[in-house]
């Protein structure tokens, strides 16, 4: 999948240059939110979009900004709120990240 990724990035590099740059820079800058939170909102949304490279690339950002594996299944049960069953299926690549890393038992 990230092999593909690249090659779509290699074929749009105006795309890549404004998503990765100015945009991203703007939405997960801090402001009134900081950026550990809103990686957390977007984990939330990964969940229920059921984009596994999503769930993982946001779950691994929310670490690296500081987020607990407590405030990452917080996050999980409000998706979870709002998706059911579906949304929970979703959770599992989360727990299972999680595991892979040695974060969680």
């Amino acid at each position: 999948m990230w092999q593909l990724f690249e090659t779509t990035k290699n074929e749009m590099p105006s795309l890549v240059e404004a998503y990765y740059g100015p945009v991203k820079d703007a939405v997960y800058t801090d402001g009134s939110l900081d950026s550990k939170t809103k990686r957390l909102m977007s984990l939330a949304v990964a969940v229920q979009a059921g984009c596994k490279d999503c769930i993982i690339s946001q779950t691994s950002k929310a670490l690296e900004l500081g987020a607990t594996p407590a405030e990452i299944f917080e996050t999980c049960s409000v998706a979870i709120s709002m998706g059911g069953t579906l949304a929970w299926s979703q959770v599992l690549v989360v727990a299972d990240y999680l595991r892979e890393k040695e974060i969680i038992q």
